[in-house]
């Protein structure tokens, strides 16, 4: 017998219609992933993805490779955290990458040191002084940087909800403005030589630390507060949500409010990574993290997703990035099966609504 009484009302419950987590299956595609690299590498490599082969190394994981994976997404992943509300939302952010580049070069050019090596830095200084604001304490790019987030955000958000222009339209002449800015900063030259407090954001495996301390605090909010339940609802039906007395307009500025922080704060960790700001940064950028958000299981069609599933979203990008290195494969390979998986996830969601509705 399928259909058992909850004895509350006449509900009744029908275990046949159970389902996991969406996140689990999302969990289950990373493990496949893993053993299928880890099989082709045994078979045709003579050699191990995952684990250690080397009698000289301690240990039985290859934690050098691990490292690797969850490094080169970590700050792409702090902005899928923040494209994964506005989906979630009902909207779509183009703008990441380039409010990265912008960013970028505007903190780097408050977080330089007086003098390289004994003589004066070289590189454009804060606001285009000549004799400049450096040595500020790493309190000052970081606000910065938060300014410039925050700012685009602010605009993005506004034109979406006040003129209601479709939030594509919207910021993508954000993403083509924030690259011009980013060019304009420095007149296309890179920044460099920063203090050693900000050089130390990016340093080791501080970029994974922010990135699953950020993904961690905002799965709890977007799962505990009014914020999230907002999101979700307005992301379903927003006719709905405006009847219920949400402020539409207003949650929507806040939610590209802090996708325009998140990304300025993938800037930070990136310039301070890398030493140094570039025009160029953050190419791509919003459409790897809109990616990892898809693959995680968030719906284009607003509503459904969470910060964990964008998580797993991304370990399947870094998987996918360091198996195809692990094998040798040319990169342009790697750009190929993005594009699949990206296609055969929206694919797959548009299944799931589909099934869904049917059910109903």
């Amino acid at each position: 017998m399928s259909q058992t009484s909850h004895g509350v009302g006449g509900v009744s419950y029908d275990a046949k219609r159970r389902t996991w987590p969406a996140e689990f299956n999302v969990f289950l595609a990373l493990v496949i992933l893993v053993v299928i690299f880890e099989m082709i590498g045994r078979i045709f490599l003579g050699d191990s993805f995952l684990f250690n082969t080397r009698d000289n190394v301690a240990g039985i994981f290859n934690e050098a490779r691990l490292q690797i994976i969850i490094l080169q997404v970590s700050i792409v992943g702090i902005i899928a955290i923040g494209v994964t509300q506005v989906i979630i939302c009902g909207g779509i952010d183009l703008s990441s990458g380039s409010i990265v580049g912008a960013t970028a070069m505007i903190a780097m050019s408050f977080a330089q040191v007086a003098t390289v090596n004994g003589n004066p830095n070289p590189n454009p200084k804060a606001m285009f002084l000549a004799q400049g604001w450096t040595d500020l304490p790493v309190i000052v790019p970081v606000l910065v940087a938060i300014g410039c987030g925050l700012l685009a955000g602010l605009v993005n958000g506004s034109l979406i909800a006040y003129t209601r222009i479709p939030p594509f339209i919207a910021t993508l002449g954000m993403m083509v403005t924030a690259r011009g800015i980013a060019k304009w900063w420095s007149k296309g030259q890179p920044i460099s030589f920063p203090t050693e407090s900000f050089a130390g954001i990016g340093k080791g495996l501080m970029p994974v630390i922010i990135f699953l301390s950020l993904a961690v605090l905002f799965q709890l909010i977007m799962t505990y507060t009014r914020y999230g339940k907002h999101c979700y609802a307005i992301g379903s039906n927003e006719d709905a949500a405006r009847m219920s007395g949400i402020k539409i307009a207003n949650h929507k500025i806040l939610v590209y409010v802090i996708a325009g922080i998140l990304a300025a704060l993938a800037a930070v960790v990136l310039s301070s990574k890398n030493l140094t700001a570039q025009s160029g940064m953050g190419v791509m950028y919003e459409l790897d993290a809109i990616a990892m958000a898809v693959i995680g299981g968030v719906s284009l069609s607003g509503g459904r997703g969470s910060i964990v599933g964008t998580v797993i979203g991304s370990l399947i990008f870094g998987v996918i990035i360091s198996g195809f290195t692990f094998l040798r494969l040319d990169a342009y390979y790697q750009e190929m099966v993005k594009g699949v998986i990206i296609v055969g996830a929206v694919v797959l969601d548009q299944w799931r609504q589909r099934m869904r509705a049917l059910r109903a």
